[in-house]
C-alpha cells in the first residue's frame, strides 16, 4: 500500500518544465545547459514587458531591448572589456525568458526560493554559452551599475517616475550620458538581440 501511494505521488508531481518553441523542455528546478537555445531566449525576452507593462506608449518596453541597453552601457563604462563579459551583460536577464520579469518589490516578498530558481537558470545559461557559472564580483557590479542606469532612464521616461523618486530607488546614472528611449516591437528587439549575440559570440571565439 505505501509503495502504491509513493508511485502515485511521483506520477502526479506538478510539471516543472516548460516547452520551448525550439522543442526543448527546460526543467525550471534543475535546468540543463543543453536545453537552452539563444533563439528561445531572444524570443521570450522580446515578449516580456518591463515594469509589468506599466509604461507609456503603444508598445511595451521589453526585456530584450533593456538587455541591449545594459550591454551598451557596460561597453561605455568599461572600454576594452573582454567580449565574454559583454556577452554576460547581454544575457544578464536571460532567466526571464521562462520566469518573466517580476518587479523588485514582488521579488523581495517571494524571498529565497525565487532567487534560487533564478540563479540556477542564470548558471545554466552561462555554461551553455561558455561563460563561468558564477561571474566575477567585479563583472557583476559593472552589470548591476548599468542595469540600474537603464532602470533610471526607463523609470523617468516611460514608467511615470519623477526624477527625485527614480534617484532614490535606482541612483543617478554616473559616467553615462542620458539616452532617449523609444520602445521597439518584439520582432525588432528579438532581431537586434540575436544580431548582437552573434557578434559577441564571434568575438569570444576569435
Amino acid at each position: 500500500m505505501p509503495a502504491r501511494a509513493s508511485q502515485k505521488s511521483k506520477t502526479d508531481a506538478p510539471r516543472a518544465w516548460q516547452r520551448m518553441l525550439s522543442g526543448r523542455r527546460l526543467d525550471l528546478l534543475d535546468p540543463s545547459p543543453v536545453d537552452i537555445e539563444i533563439e528561445d531566449i531572444a524570443h521570450g525576452l522580446a515578449r516580456v514587458a518591463r515594469w509589468n507593462g506599466q509604461t507609456r506608449g503603444d508598445l511595451p518596453f521589453n526585456v530584450a531591448q533593456h538587455s541591449l541597453i545594459v550591454e551598451e552601457f557596460c561597453v561605455l563604462l568599461k572600454p576594452g572589456w573582454p567580449a565574454k563579459w559583454k556577452l554576460a551583460a547581454l544575457l544578464h536577464d536571460a532567466p526571464e525568458f521562462v520566469i518573466g520579469d517580476m518587479i523588485s518589490p514582488f521579488k523581495a516578498q517571494l524571498g529565497g526560493q525565487y532567487k534560487t530558481i533564478e540563479k540556477r537558470l542564470a548558471q545554466a545559461v552561462h555554461l551553455r554559452f561558455s561563460l563561468p557559472a558564477d561571474l566575477p564580483e567585479t563583472v557583476e557590479k559593472t552589470i548591476k551599475r548599468a542595469d540600474r542606469a537603464s532602470a533610471y532612464f526607463e523609470a523617468t521616461q516611460l514608467a511615470g517616475f519623477e526624477p527625485a523618486e527614480a534617484h532614490r530607488f535606482f541612483g543617478a546614472p554616473r559616467g553615462l550620458a542620458p539616452i532617449t528611449l523609444t520602445a521597439l516591437s518584439a520582432i525588432e528587439a528579438q532581431e537586434q538581440y540575436l544580431s548582437r549575440f552573434a557578434a559577441l559570440m564571434r568575438a569570444t571565439e576569435g
